[in-house]
């Protein structure tokens, strides 16, 4: 079933057309999800830890001269 409310001279290619549109919307979101979830897995990991300290070496650092006494 059509969820276009849509008249036109072509109701049937003009549903198939939103509801395709819809498909791969939803399709795209789901691989974006499933991409910030690996994304914050790897954020979490051993390895970025070691990569982000390697790469800033002074960050905690600076973060400790911040700190009062």
């Amino acid at each position: 079933m059509c969820l276009c409310a849509v008249h036109v001279k072509d109701p049937i290619g003009t549903c198939y057309a939103v509801n395709a549109v819809k498909y791969r919307i939803s399709v795209i979101y789901d691989k974006v999800t499933v991409l910030e979830s690996e994304k914050r897995a790897w954020e979490n990991s051993p390895e970025a830890q070691a990569m982000r300290e390697a790469l800033n070496p002074w960050r905690n650092t600076d973060a400790n001269a911040r700190k009062p006494s």
